[in-house]
């Protein structure tokens, strides 16, 4: 049975969950290299699903990415 997909919200807080047990001085070296290696799968997760988001975003959005770069992520009203 294949594992369901993460939301980026879950991978993220679970993430956290990591960095703060991964900063403990009690998690064991084996503990601390599993913990690691979730941590850099989430990593991927979390970029693939950010990539798929912007992808979503340049296509709805009416001004070109170069435009946008220039500007700062996401401005999306002019001042």
């Amino acid at each position: 049975m294949a594992e369901r997909e993460l939301k980026f919200e879950e991978a993220m807080e679970r993430l956290e969950t990591i960095s703060g047990k991964l900063e403990s001085e009690e998690t064991a070296l084996e503990d601390a290299i599993r913990l690691y290696e979730e941590g850099i799968k989430l990593v991927k997760v979390c970029e693939k699903k950010l990539a798929a988001a912007e992808a979503k975003l340049e296509k709805v959005l009416p001004e070109s990415t170069a435009d946008r770069a220039a500007k700062g992520p996401l401005n999306l009203r002019e001042n």
